[in-house]
């Protein structure tokens, strides 16, 4: 007999309660036809008072110029605030209009939104929707007759911080490169990130373990508790435009490959029923969007290669495709790239960084519900909390602001800047309950000979140099940086707005070679890892701080580890 999508979603209203996703039916199956429009409702996020939602709205009929979706709640929740669609609500009713800029919607089309709302008591689905007063995931006997819609299959599992209660996934090739260094089994046991950096390290290259191998050997880590696994995300078309260390396989050009030949793989692995146990965190494109606000245009930091990208827009929908497609996956959460404080700490790239990024967030079919966080220092160096001199300091009359460490920038360290941005994100219509994350893999500095105050006043340069444990030549510089230590090891929930502090980049890996290496992973040279290269713009003509004798970008560099094991910070006991 066959059940209406009605019946499914009541159904499951009542068995979820309080949270739960309405799941809209596969436009795939036999007899779509017959379903005038699905609608997925999905509560992202819920407390004790309050919770947010996405809205995604599918149209199987004649294409609209203008639509309107109403439901109406079986409790008291009221709609407080939305994004991408007028919402308005009169007692239980609500109703949400289109925007003039999405008011299209064509035949196969859809359209995304999201609302906060509150409540007490239940926050069960809505039963039923209507789109222009037809009713919505139920087969209306047209062409191709009655159907049978898969099985839901539940509930979204999504958590606030997946890293709260949870172990966290040991990469056994890293672990067993670290292990094989003296003293590498202090950390050999850390989690890190797995990087998939090009099409091949999906099905594994050069004898690597490619995807589902990892998420298999995770299945067997996690025994019966919780566990994380995390991915980055890493080959845009035309890939890191200002550093050619870590530019990728996919020209400017080749957004159409990027969506059917990496992110749409990655996403129908990620979607197996059998890793659903599993809290699989992706971070999204790591160096991407803030280029195109700090390195464009007239600006003297600005790179041809930048601009291009900047006018094809195929990092801002090549962020939006993998947010939306991999946001689809119940068990994934999406954390955007979100730079570092000696890049966007400037108030010229604060703002605009928050605005590009909720550009690419409602883009390609994605929505800021795609995005459970976002993540700074990938991959870098910034230290996690200048103890030693605040910003607000100031000696002989001068402020912190402007010695030339800090050079006018308004945050000292990552902690600060991270919570701050957090801050801005939400101004820019991000959810409140976004969390972030702060990669701490190599930002120790010093060890046990940290300075342990601020330098002399004799100026504002003796006193900030004397006193910062980022012992870098300038906070632009990001290859393989000499002096450098182990940070805080991977910890759940450390600060406030901090879901956890993470290792993404594996210690020991280079960021680039220290001189032109032929190579198959399209990955070029860049000077900035040549340790006698004196520098450009984007780090104020300094020398570039880099190790020797450093292989190409993501090969295990023993050297590096050895010194970031040596001056760890907590040290290694």
């Amino acid at each position: 007999m066959s059940r209406t999508r009605t019946a499914l979603l009541a159904a499951m209203a009542l068995v979820t309660g309080a949270t739960g996703t309405a799941f809209a039916v596969d436009p795939g199956s036999a007899g779509i036809a017959a379903v005038p429009c699905t609608v997925d409702y999905k509560i992202q996020n819920q407390w004790s008072t309050g919770f947010t939602a996405a809205v995604t709205v599918t149209n199987n009929s004649a294409a609209k110029s203008s639509w309107s979706l109403k439901w109406s709640y079986a409790g008291n929740q009221k709609v407080t605030s939305g994004w991408n669609a007028k919402l308005s609500q009169s007692g239980a009713a609500v109703t949400a209009a289109n925007e003039t800029y999405n008011a299209q919607l064509a035949t196969g089309g859809s359209v995304s939104f999201g609302f906060q709302g509150s409540y007490s008591g239940s926050n069960a689905i809505p039963a039923t929707f209507t789109l222009d007063g037809v009713t919505c995931n139920v087969d209306d006997g047209g062409p191709g007759g009655p159907t049978d819609p898969p099985d839901p299959g539940g509930p979204s599992t999504r958590v606030n911080n997946p890293y709260e209660g949870a172990k966290v996934y040991v990469n056994p090739e890293w672990s067993a490169n670290a292990a094989a260094e003296p003293g590498g089994s202090r950390v050999s046991g850390q989690p890190t990130g797995v990087w998939l950096d090009r099409i091949a390290a999906i099905n594994g290259a050069g004898g690597k373990m490619g995807l589902r191998a990892h998420l298999d050997e995770a299945l067997r880590q996690k025994g019966s508790g919780e566990l994380v696994v995390q991915f980055v995300i890493y080959n845009l078309p035309g890939r890191d435009c200002s550093a050619l260390a870590s530019n990728g396989e996919l020209k400017a050009d080749e957004i159409g490959r990027y969506k059917t030949e990496y992110i749409d793989p990655i996403k129908a692995i990620l979607a197996d029923s059998k890793y659903a146990s599993l809290r699989i965190v992706t971070t999204v494109e790591i160096d991407s969007l803030p280029n195109l606000v700090t390195n464009t245009g007239s600006r003297p930091t600005a790179v041809p290669q930048c601009d291009v990208m900047k006018a094809n827009g195929n990092y801002v929908k090549g962020v939006g495709y993998a947010l939306n497609k991999l946001g689809d996956v119940p068990n994934v959460y999406n954390y955007v790239d979100a730079g570092h404080h000696g890049w966007i700490g400037w108030d010229d790239n604060f703002g605009p960084t928050a605005t590009i990024m909720k550009e690419a967030a409602t883009a390609e079919g994605a929505t800021v519900n795609d995005v459970h966080g976002f993540i700074t220092n990938t991959a870098n160096y910034s230290a996690l909390k200048e103890n030693n001199f605040t910003i607000n300091d100031t000696v002989g009359g001068k402020s912190v602001r402007e010695s030339k460490w800090v050079d006018w920038n308004r945050y000292l360290d990552e902690l600060s800047y991270a919570q701050a941005f957090r801050n801005q994100l939400v101004s820019a219509g991000f959810d409140s309950n976004i969390g972030m994350l702060i990669d701490t893999s190599r930002n120790g500095w010093g060890g046990a000979a940290r300075p342990t105050g601020p330098g002399a006043t004799t100026s504002v340069d003796t006193y900030v140099d004397g006193g910062r444990y980022d012992r870098r030549f300038n906070a632009g510089n990001w290859c393989n940086q000499s002096g450098a230590g182990l940070g805080e090891r991977p910890k759940a929930a450390p600060a406030a707005g901090i879901d956890a502090y993470v290792w993404m980049k594996p210690p020991g890996e280079s960021d680039g070679s220290s001189k032109a290496i032929p190579n198959d992973e399209g990955k070029g040279f860049d000077r900035m890892c040549d340790p006698t290269y004196t520098g450009n713009p984007r780090n104020n003509n300094n020398m570039s701080g880099a190790l020797p004798d450093a292989p190409v970008s993501g090969h295990w560099f023993s050297a590096q580890f050895r010194q970031l094991m040596q001056n760890a910070y907590p040290p290694l006991s």
